[in-house]
């Protein structure tokens, strides 16, 4: 049996909850609630406006340097020619922009190639292997020391289509003979009669690589390097994110001897990244190779910048 007593506190105990509840759920808590939600709101007002300044900057960063774009690179690829090399998962946008700010610069285009995925996956090393054998132009030789299916490619593709000032271009037909082999290998696409001698390679890729890419990225880089070794040099450019993982450019920028062989540019889906793509190219003409946009491994946003 409960007893008057008990009975008597549990009253107490309940009208004491409720005089607390009361309390809590008037002026005092609701002032607290509402001068934390709103500062809360304020932060947030403050941190939308601070977002909303800093793409209005970048806005007219962006207008800046298309409209200054003309001057700064005009003529600095004259009396060069530039093949342009695509890889899996390129932005069509990004490639049509990059030509025509390389056309702007007074270079010749060499044409275009598309690596296939067939050969970025390395999944037809023997096939590849073979016909990179069968189709050396006459008098010329491989580096023996590359091994892997990436930099035999590259070096394959460069001896086609690439001279330098010390070295002459493939014969037209030793040319012929070695793209069509690997095209219907299934290793690249091109458009026929459309590849001619140049002495610049500009290496397109996407963005960042995923975790799933395995050695892709590895395969590209090391192409990429062994191609521009064969001419007068190279550049391998992608968008934002693209110096990040296992991608092609984190990869050449992780190693001196790739590094030292092709430049790099990871913001090239941007206007200061398309200026320092061809300005690159230009620095290669004169060999002198170089990190360039604002991932890891950059040594600066641009050429000529510290």
């Amino acid at each position: 049996m409960i007893s008057l007593r008990q009975h008597a506190i549990s009253l107490v105990a309940v009208f004491l909850a409720l005089a607390l509840g009361l309390f809590l759920g008037s002026g005092f808590v609701g002032d607290q609630v509402n001068s934390l939600t709103g500062a809360k709101r304020d932060r947030i007002g403050d941190l939308q406006e601070e977002r909303d300044q800093l793409n209005a900057k970048l806005n007219s960063a962006d207008s800046f340097d298309r409209a200054m774009a003309p001057r700064l690179i005009a003529q600095t690829l004259k009396g060069h020619s530039v093949l342009v090399v695509t890889v899996p998962g390129v932005v069509d946008a990004d490639v049509d922009a990059l030509k025509e700010s390389v056309s702007a610069a007074g270079a010749g285009f060499a044409g275009q190639i598309e690596i296939s995925e067939q050969l970025v996956a390395d999944n037809e090393a023997a096939k590849l292997r073979s016909i990179i054998d069968q189709t050396i132009p006459v008098g010329a030789q491989l580096r023996a020391d590359y091994v892997d299916s990436g930099s035999r490619a590259g070096d394959l593709l460069g001896t086609l289509t690439l001279h330098s000032a010390d070295t002459r271009a493939a014969a037209a037909e030793d040319s012929r003979v070695g793209l069509e082999a690997l095209r219907e290998g299934g290793f690249i696409g091109y458009v026929d009669n459309a590849i001619t001698p140049a002495d610049l390679v500009l290496v397109i890729t996407g963005g960042a690589y995923g975790g799933d890419s395995g050695a892709k990225g590895q395969l590209v880089g090391r192409l990429a390097a062994a191609m521009a070794a064969r001419g007068q040099g190279g550049s391998l450019v992608g968008r934002i994110g693209s110096a990040t993982g296992g991608s092609p450019i984190a990869i050449v920028r992780s190693d001196p001897a790739l590094g030292n062989a092709i430049s790099t540019v990871d913001n090239a889906d941007v206007p200061t990244g398309r200026i320092t793509s061809v300005l690159t190219l230009a620095e290669e003409g004169n060999a002198r190779t170089g990190a360039y946009g604002t991932g890891p491994g950059a040594t600066a946003i641009t050429v000529g910048a510290r």
